[in-house]
């Protein structure tokens, strides 16, 4: 059977040990003290999450309309962060970019996380030839370039948000994959696993009753990395043309073509959606460090 480890994750910040009761505001104040960039890194996270779900209620302007008598118009009090080139509020578009910015990050994680763990689960729990076709599989993903093969699905399938999601999805599979399998297979040799087993638990049943919570805490800590990976990803596909086809607004969306084209006279135009997806991956980064910090044993108290 599985032994109970001591003030284990994150209930070593909320001073909890076996025999007391699990606080959640114990824990979050024990993060935000033991871990104070993490805590900044939620914060950014929680700020532009606000942002992405009230879009509509905290931007003044509609994002797609044109507006050609304040065309270039720096910051000022009607405008917070100026006008681009067709006269539309950079504030509104800031926040409807970011509901598709982060949609994007966070739905395609999902997916190829998602995918690609429990592919690993299987690939380490039944070995042999399954395990060697599959992670062949995911050498020949690793094999291509991580933005040639987004450009590569996203110009075959199409331009949809859907389609995107999907690309940037499948880019993200195999490093899930390899992190799974690696914690799955030392899982898979436990004696709590035989135990299962020897009580005639199943194959489907093993994997995701006893495997699948022990593979939680790396799933996690990986998936909180790749999302910076994920909105860059998608930045970078919308910078190149290939993104949320227009009038949509995207954070990579506006720093392509008329933001450079303007930079000199406008460079509020560029310079805002820059420093959202700076802060953006940079939050994302802080709180991946810190959520692997916290869960993973050989690196607390570090």
């Amino acid at each position: 059977m599985a032994t109970q480890q001591e003030g284990t994750g994150l209930s070593a910040y909320a001073g909890a040990g076996p025999r007391r009761s699990w606080s959640p505001w114990k824990t979050i104040t024990g993060f935000l003290v033991n871990k104070p960039l993490g805590a900044a890194g939620a914060a950014i996270i929680i700020v532009m999450s606000i942002m992405a779900i009230a879009g509509e209620w905290i931007s003044f302007y509609d994002p797609v309309e044109w507006n050609l008598r304040d065309k270039l118009v720096g910051p000022n009090l009607s405008h917070w962060l100026g006008t681009d080139q067709m006269g539309r509020d950079l504030w509104s578009r800031m926040m409807i970019g970011a509901r598709v910015s982060l949609l994007v990050g966070f739905a395609s994680v999902a997916f190829g996380s998602g995918l690609g763990g429990i592919l690993g689960i299987v690939s380490a729990w039944f070995g042999g030839r399954v395990d060697q076709i599959m992670q062949r599989l995911m050498d020949t993903l690793m094999a291509i370039p991580t933005l040639i093969l987004a450009l590569a699905v996203t110009a075959a399938l199409g331009q949809s948000l859907f389609f995107i999601i999907f690309a940037i999805g499948i880019v993200q599979i195999p490093r899930a994959n390899r992190v799974v399998r690696s914690q799955a297979l030392s899982i898979k040799e436990a004696q709590f696993v035989d135990a299962a087993r020897a009580l005639g638990a199943g194959d489907v049943r093993i994997m995701l009753s006893h495997i699948m919570p022990q593979c939680v805490a790396p799933w996690l800590i990986i998936s909180t990395g790749a999302l910076g990976i994920a909105i860059l990803t998608e930045a970078t596909l919308s910078f190149l043309g290939l993104g949320v086809p227009p009038p949509a607004p995207s954070w990579g969306g506006m720093l392509s073509g008329p933001a450079r084209d303007y930079f000199v006279v406008a460079p509020w135009m560029a310079i805002w959606p820059g420093l959202a997806l700076t802060l953006a991956v940079y939050g994302f980064n802080l709180f991946g460090d810190a959520l692997r910090d916290v869960l993973d044993p050989r690196l607390r108290g570090v």
